[in-house]
């Protein structure tokens, strides 16, 4: 895994720490798991299925859905961000 050099550098873990442990999980089939280990990564991988959409079908208009997808999987990040550093 590739390591988080904000946790390297600064030793506390940035909005983004898990998402590769979760991908992980996912693919072992631990679903559950997988959420509690990074609770955007459902909406991060519809983010990036999406996107993925859009630059290979390009008769179809997935902008309005991409901007949705990645406010909801911000606001995601950030509330389970702050959960995180308060509890620990």
């Amino acid at each position: 895994m590739i390591p988080c050099m904000n946790k390297k550098i600064f030793g506390i873990d940035c909005p983004g720490c898990g998402t590769q442990r979760a991908f992980a999980l996912i693919l072992k089939g631990e679903f559950t798991d997988a959420f509690f280990m990074f609770p955007a990564i459902y909406t991060t991988i519809l983010f990036f299925a999406f996107l993925g959409l859009h630059f290979l079908d390009k008769s179809r208009n997935y902008h309005k859905m991409i901007i949705s997808l990645g406010i909801v999987n911000g606001f995601i990040m950030v509330i389970s961000y702050i959960y995180k550093i308060t509890q620990f």
